[in-house]
């Protein structure tokens, strides 16, 4: 038999993590003196150390570990879905980092700028599921990208020309749709492609889609670096109510959310304080 201290420096693992092991049932000692208390572990008992050093050492939670050692069959296929989560945690951390260097590096500024009239086509994203609690922008995310591929593959099968970003912005069309946008709930979105076409490939997109003139304007954007997040957001819109203005004002409700690759320019149009209220 082996004493804790033997077998510690035996496996390389401290007295604690070895009491912290026997406690969650991962590496009972041999023997457990009934008056001292002193654990005891026999020489095969240091194999199973090292298998739960080596999961342990991939990030694998205490459960995760126990299961594996409890149902070896199991182990391969506990083992892979670690090493998937494990590469979806990493990917998660590689975009924080890079968004930790771009916002240290060049904090986002507001800009001022003048946006032609374009044709625009038009397609409503997938609603977030009912009850889903706190807004998930992944979700967002995943439905407006969903959302232009499908309107991109759509207006080129028909021979018109993508001329532009595309954008998302909210949908108000509905007394429901103007309701999320004030709660939890929403917002719905729109999907909007700036589109170059002639009336024959207008004419030939599909029913779900809409044409629309969108009306040059005078706007205020800022780009803000990686995945969509409330904190992201409120930023943006905080960056842009503030920002000095003399004679016009920032029309929030017509915001519109331009979609690149390496981020989202949320951008409002400037009204004249003077000028009447207009809608797209």
């Amino acid at each position: 038999m082996l004493s804790i201290s033997e077998f510690s420096e035996m496996c390389r693992l401290s007295p604690q993590t070895l009491r912290f092991y026997h406690s969650e049932g991962l590496l009972v000692p041999a023997d457990v003196n009934e008056r001292s208390g002193y654990r005891s572990y026999t020489f095969e008992q240091v194999e199973q150390a090292m298998l739960i050093t080596v999961l342990r050492g991939t990030g694998m939670s205490v459960k995760l570990v126990r299961r594996a050692l409890d149902e070896p069959d199991t182990a391969p296929v506990l083992l892979q879905q670690h090493i998937a989560e494990v590469r979806l945690l990493r990917q998660a951390q590689d975009e924080a980092i890079s968004d930790a260097r771009e916002f240290l590096t060049s904090w986002p500024q507001v800009r001022r700028h003048h946006v032609p009239e374009m044709t625009v086509v038009s397609k409503s994203a997938p609603a977030l599921p009912a009850g889903s609690g706190e807004y998930d922008w992944d979700q967002v995310d995943a439905g407006t990208n969903t959302t232009v591929h499908d309107v991109i593959k759509a207006v080129e099968a028909c021979g018109a020309v993508v001329s532009g970003t595309p954008w998302r912005t909210w949908a108000t069309k509905s007394a429901e749709q103007k309701r999320a946008n004030l709660t939890m709930e929403g917002p719905y979105w729109l999907v909007k492609i700036p589109v170059t076409a002639d009336e024959q490939a207008l004419a030939a997109l599909p029913g779900d889609l809409e044409v629309q003139s969108f009306e040059a304007r005078d706007e205020l954007s800022i780009f803000i670096p990686g995945r969509s997040s409330m904190a992201k957001f409120g930023t943006a819109i905080s960056r842009l109510l503030t920002h000095p203005l003399e004679t016009a004002y920032l029309d929030i409700s017509r915001m519109r959310q331009l979609l690149h690759d390496d981020g989202i320019e949320t951008a409002a149009p400037l009204c004249d304080l003077d000028a009447p209220e207009t809608t797209d």
